[in-house]
């Protein structure tokens, strides 16, 4: 709704919102370019560009493991002979043509051969002969990695069929990771992938590879029949997994513990501040929120806390927000606002409320609000009835309804951050790039000063109401702006606030008067991801992968949440296999039981957080978590 002034002394706010491309609505992918699409996600895992080529049989191996492929030995030398220099980005395509991924039942097949007992297991013994006495060998401390994989193994047997449902999983899920990294990457996007180009207005015929000259003389049939080598798929599958550790939190229910977050003795003589924000879950899933500046001009003690914002409730109506987990990260600002160093964060808990207390040095601190997206998600359940937000009258003058009326004192509510009943030009600009991109300048403002409700230079509740009623009266009554609006806010079609949570902040200091300002509406990743896993690192319990040093599981956990941060110390980057599937009433803020993920080198990332999805119930949590080849 951004404000301009017109001649006529309205205001107009076009608000758009996100189209798909002309090409992508015109016509649907092809099999052939969702190939194409599979292939350059892969090789762009491995390499900067398609025009670069694979130049060892490390980087061909690696390639089309990301492509969903597990070549065996024997695989890769029937494309790397020893003539190869190089291979380029259509040898591979040719290559993802003739080796198809290994089905379950293929998988499945090789197995059962050694199952003497048709029971679904095979003896380590067995299992041990098979794969280093025969044929192409496994090495022993590839056998050990398999036998050690926690959630297949047991009693001294080896369970080939949750083997297969975590193989064919964990190539669903790799295939994944590398699809969601080309769609966020757009400059990935700008790439020309060998002879197929992408986002060409117009549809073009398929385009067919050119190979380079090593891969055209190993073309004929013979060297690219598939002969169907069960035993190369089940080598070439066990060898994915390399090692996995597993790590078994019990909680017990939360309604039976007492508090742990305590108000500080006398802090009704404390200096006290206050403030509001908000998080809103984006279409993609990722979480923004409000990002304050707080100021001590001394050192003093001080109690800081977070908690849902409790809007005005309507009778028998949902408010979904109110079980959302809310924390508050404090970093010190040294010197300069890139160099921000983690204080503490709000880890103690009295019901809703997120606190902490301690005593904090003279200076500028960063209030980095988080919540670990378990609860704030996207809702599977649409919405059948809309509700109606705007009406005419007998003489055909427009109104708001009711309802809609109560749900823009609420967003009032939320928007109005330092509570004074009033929305300054910054708070409305706030809302303004939340809703519209935008922002509204001094002049614009001036104008909204004139024709709507206003106190000391700051608009009112009502003259909020009236500015929304103006922007329907532009439309001639077409709320299409208005739901624009709404759903910006985190409002769904019955006016349920179900993709945010909107919270407050209070500050008290023991000796000085605080000061709180909002300064920003970031993603909850940055300096945010940073800090946690600072936390993690400094606080949780650490797990290193067996033979590989440089990969660590950390876990932290409190009464509420648990946390696992991966930290990846080596030169390459991992793939690393999560399986949550033997936890126990968890929900992750994933939204999956299994999945992958990609740790780049030199770097830590948060894996996962974990919730009860009842608090008054005993919550397991038991994860594996599996280096992937």
């Amino acid at each position: 709704m951004a404000i301009s002034p017109r001649s006529d002394a309205t205001f107009s706010s076009q608000k758009s919102t996100p189209s798909e491309s002309p090409r992508t609505k015109k016509f649907p992918l092809t099999e052939e370019e969702i190939f194409y699409m599979n292939c350059r996600a892969a090789y762009l895992t491995v390499f900067k560009s398609s025009l670069e080529n694979i130049i060892s049989k490390d980087q061909l191996y690696l390639a089309l493991q990301h492509a969903g492929r597990n070549p065996s030995q024997k695989t890769i030398n029937k494309y790397w002979t020893p003539q190869t220099a190089k291979l380029n980005f259509d040898d591979f395509c040719i290559i993802l043509r003739k080796e198809k991924p290994t089905s379950k039942a293929e998988l499945l097949k090789s197995f059962k051969q050694l199952d003497v007992n048709d029971d679904g297991c095979i003896l380590h013994t067995d299992l041990y002969k098979f794969l280093t006495k025969r044929g192409e060998k496994m090495t022993r401390e590839e056998v050990n990695a398999i036998i050690n994989l926690a959630d297949v193994n047991a009693d001294g047997k080896f369970d080939y069929i949750k083997f297969c449902k975590l193989y064919m999983t964990t190539n669903e899920q790799c295939l994944k990771t590398t699809l969601e990294k080309l769609e966020v990457d757009s400059k990935l996007m700008r790439h020309q992938f060998g002879n197929h180009i992408e986002g060409s207005p117009e549809r073009d015929p398929s385009p067919v590879p050119k190979p380079s000259p090593k891969i055209t003389r190993k073309t004929d049939p013979e060297t690219f029949s598939n002969k169907g080598d069960t035993r190369s798929s089940l080598l070439s599958a066990t060898r994915k997994f390399k090692t996995s550790v597993s790590f078994t939190v019990t909680m017990g229910a939360n309604g039976n513990r007492n508090s742990k977050l305590t108000e500080p003795n006398l802090i009704k003589d404390w200096q006290h501040m206050q403030s509001k924000g908000c998080f809103f879950l984006e279409e993609d899933g990722e979480i923004i929120s409000h990002q304050y500046r707080m100021q001590i001009a001394q050192r003093s003690m001080v109690y800081l806390t977070i908690k849902p914002l409790n809007l005005s409730q309507v009778e028998g109506k949902p408010s979904p927000w109110l079980c959302v987990d809310t924390a508050l990260y404090i970093l010190k600002e040294n010197e300069s606002q890139a160099n921000l160093q983690l204080v503490c964060f709000t880890e103690l808990r009295n019901r809703e409320v997120f606190g902490w207390t301690g005593e904090l040095g003279p200076g500028i601190y960063w209030l980095i609000p988080s919540t670990t997206g378990c609860r704030l998600r996207k809702k599977i359940k649409p919405v059948t009835d809309e509700a109606q937000l705007v009406y005419r009258d007998e003489t055909g003058e427009l109104f708001l309804t009711k309802e809609f009326k109560s749900t823009l004192s609420d967003i009032f509510e939320v928007i109005d951050l330092d509570g004074n009943g009033l929305l300054s030009l910054e708070e409305y600009n706030f809302f303004e790039l939340r809703t519209s991109g935008e922002k509204c300048d001094e002049d614009a403002w001036a104008v909204c000063r004139e024709n709507f409700d206003t106190k000391m230079n700051e608009l009112t509740r009502q003259g909020f109401m009236d500015l929304n009623l103006m922007e329907a009266n532009d439309r001639e009554g077409d709320p299409c702006d208005l739901w624009v609006t709404l759903h910006s806010m985190g409002y769904n079609k019955a006016l349920e606030l179900t993709e945010a949570c909107p919270f407050v902040i209070d500050i008290y200091a023991e000796k000085c008067k605080p000061k709180i300002k909002a300064v920003h509406m970031e993603a909850c990743s940055g300096q945010l991801e940073k800090a946690i896993c600072k936390s993690v690192l400094s606080n949780g319990d650490a797990k290193v992968m067996d033979g590989y040093e440089n990969i660590i599981v950390h876990t932290y956990s409190c009464d509420t949440w648990i946390t696992s941060v991966i930290e990846n110390k080596s030169d390459e980057k991992v793939i690393i296999h999560i399986n949550n599937e033997l936890s126990k009433n968890c929900i992750n803020n994933r939204g999956l039981n299994i999945f992958a993920v990609e740790v780049g080198p030199k770097s830590t990332m948060v894996c996962q957080h974990v919730m009860p999805l009842n608090e008054q119930q005993e919550w397991i949590y038991y994860c594996i978590y599996s280096l992937i080849s």
